[in-house]
């Protein structure tokens, strides 16, 4: 019987348990800090259950590499979801919520502060670039956001295909971490300097077409497709997973929203696609 073992990980804060309710909420059996002295117990239970067919683990950063380690010893392929979110913002969620980190609370760190940098130590073997692994970055990402994120990676009883996740950003926002590649589009004409288009984004017909047919822009998408064909194909040939391509310009709403949207309807019809616009009013003052 085909399983499917997804190991939850990542840092403390960062979302954990709204991917697990995701993962349950599509059919898998979710464990949340599952006791890494019952390993042996668990590996009769995947064996021998059929409730277990679709099985998600959430595991702290202290227990990650024991479960790593039995998983390969019993050669069961597993997935791994590693979250993760800058420190500045899981400082602020621990402030926000004012809940006890792990570390704190088990006595090993001092302050929030400590805990987090003690935790990063943990993750320094997390894979990149795994077939199997899928990094989020959720700093900026609404529960929502995530939420969709994992269905399309996990949902069950759907052929598993190259799924490619195209997102604008603003540079001056920040980079989104968990992109794959980042295409800078900031040498384009800005309609941010036309006082019409200035309130409106890229989703607006007037200003994708600004965008769209301004010579070099013309230019740049025409070498820009040629690149994409080959690199996506080479990709799914390999049999990835997932890419996340990442569209910047200066505020994140006009200029990488247009090309975002249009590299989105150029690889729709050949592969899985997804788009987000993350920066999309935030205001570029």
């Amino acid at each position: 019987m085909s399983k499917s073992i997804v190991l939850l990980t990542g840092m403390s804060g960062a979302g954990k348990s709204s991917a697990m309710n995701a993962l349950e909420d599509m059919g898998y059996y979710c464990i949340d800090n599952f006791p890494k002295e019952l390993l042996q117990e668990l590996e009769s239970l995947l064996d021998e259950k059929e409730k277990y067919k679709y099985v998600a683990l959430s595991v702290s950063a202290m227990d990650y590499m024991y479960f790593i380690n039995f998983f390969d010893a019993i050669s069961k392929k597993i997935s791994i979801i590693y979250l993760d979110a800058s420190d500045e913002e899981l400082l602020l969620r621990y402030r926000f919520t004012r809940r006890h980190h792990p570390l704190i609370a088990c006595g090993l760190a001092p302050t929030i502060e400590d805990a987090i940098e003690m935790e990063r130590t943990y993750f320094d073997r997390v894979p990149e670039n795994a077939l199997t692994s899928l990094r989020i970055d959720t700093t900026k990402m609404t529960t929502s956001e995530l939420y969709k994120r994992i269905q399309n990676r996990f949902q069950v009883n759907v052929e598993s295909n190259f799924t490619i996740t195209f997102q604008s950003f603003g540079f001056k926002h920040g980079m989104p971490m968990d992109a794959d590649v980042v295409i800078d589009v900031r040498f384009l004409p800005n309609p941010f300097y036309d006082p019409e288009l200035r309130s409106k984004t890229g989703n607006d017909k007037d200003v994708y077409d600004y965008v769209m047919e301004a010579e070099e822009t013309k230019a740049f998408i025409q070498l820009l497709k040629s690149y994409y064909d080959f690199v996506f194909n080479a990709y799914a040939s390999q049999n990835k997973a997932h890419m996340i391509v990442a569209v910047g310009c200066t505020g994140g709403q006009h200029r990488s929203v247009s090309i975002c949207n249009w590299m989105y309807e150029q690889y729709r019809n050949t592969y899985h696609c997804l788009k987000s616009h993350r920066d999309i009013g935030v205001s570029e003052q």
